[in-house]
């Protein structure tokens, strides 16, 4: 059997003249955490609906699991669970009755599917409001029952679309919890995502951009790799008006800056030497009676390696 439970080659996907998914190939191992990060309608809902067997593949191939999507999907669809970024349980049903409801929909006998919902509602951290209609549970205690739902059959890949979407930080967080103890029991699990302090909890992330694979590796290779230039953090107490100084420098070639954008209350700027623009970038805002409390050079973080790596993708669209 292979080490891969996911394999993808040059996997396509088009709707008419449209091209959702663009001759991407990655390769998933058991128990791996692997991120798809991206912006809305980069292809990342398309690749995993094309792994599911939802939508048909246009050219390429993809392998689940060893099952083909497109010709084994209900046998491959047994071993695989799916919790999609729109919320799909039953709002009028309580926590334990949508787990009993998914687990007749994939078959389970009556003892396991006891055992089961034991199981999911003590993950979800749901004693004592298993009985609760799930129209009154927060939202970190839904998308944590969305999750058992999903894998109450013990699949052997996951895939989550967004899963924490809208979902408060320590939720989140509590989420990702639950995601590392299934890899550490040997379940493959492919998450989409456009948090960037998620991405950097995967083994692996792909970047995708307008369909495209731009890059793929750990967090740390990434920022080691794909990055173009070095970053320089810019501290002032007026990020709005040194913002749009810089941005002026960048449209009119005064400055080569790769890329200036906001970090937070900071702003990030990305020049060719970070140690030799330190000064001219210092002085260029206080020319323009800009107060800075400090430039300087820092490592980039996950986003700002992104932001480096998809540029040249759209720069060809």
């Amino acid at each position: 059997m292979s080490e891969y439970t996911i394999q993808v080659e040059n996997l396509t996907k088009r709707f008419g003249d449209f091209v959702a998914v663009d001759r991407v190939s990655f390769r998933v191992k058991q128990g791996e955490v692997y991120g798809w990060l991206g912006p809305n309608g980069a292809g990342k809902t398309t690749t995993i609906r094309l792994l599911l067997g939802l939508l048909k593949i246009t050219s390429g191939s993809a392998r689940v699991l060893g099952y083909d999507p497109s010709a084994e999907t209900k046998a491959m669809q047994a071993h695989v669970g799916y919790m999609s970024q729109l919320f799909t349980l039953y709002n009028d049903l309580t926590a334990r009755e949508n787990i009993r409801f998914y687990g007749q929909a994939y078959g389970l006998r009556r003892d396991e599917l006891q055992q089961r919902q034991a199981e999911i509602i003590e993950m979800a951290g749901l004693q004592g409001r298993e009985n609760e209609l799930t129209a009154n549970l927060s939202g970190g205690w839904k998308q944590r029952l969305a999750l058992g739902c999903a894998i109450v059959h013990k699949p052997k890949v996951v895939f989550l679309d967004e899963p924490t979407a809208g979902v408060d930080p320590i939720s989140r967080r509590e989420f990702w919890g639950l995601i590392y103890a299934m890899a550490k029991k040997g379940v493959t699990v492919l998450v989409t995502t456009h948090y960037m302090d998620e991405a950097e909890l995967c083994q692996r992330v792909g970047f995708l951009s307008q369909g495209r694979l731009v890059a793929l590796d750990t967090p740390d290779q990434l920022k080691v790799t794909q990055m173009r230039g070095q970053v320089l953090e810019v501290n002032t107490l007026d990020p709005e008006r040194a913002m749009r100084v810089l941005k002026e420098a960048q449209e009119s070639g005064r400055l080569p800056f790769d890329e200036v954008a906001f970090y937070g209350a900071q702003i990030h700027a990305v020049v060719p030497d970070a140690e030799a623009y330190k000064q001219p970038v210092t002085a260029l805002l206080e020319r323009e009676g800009v107060k800075v409390h400090g430039v300087e050079w820092i490592a980039p973080t996950l986003e700002d390696v992104f932001i480096s790596a998809v540029r040249p993708a759209q720069d060809e669209m």
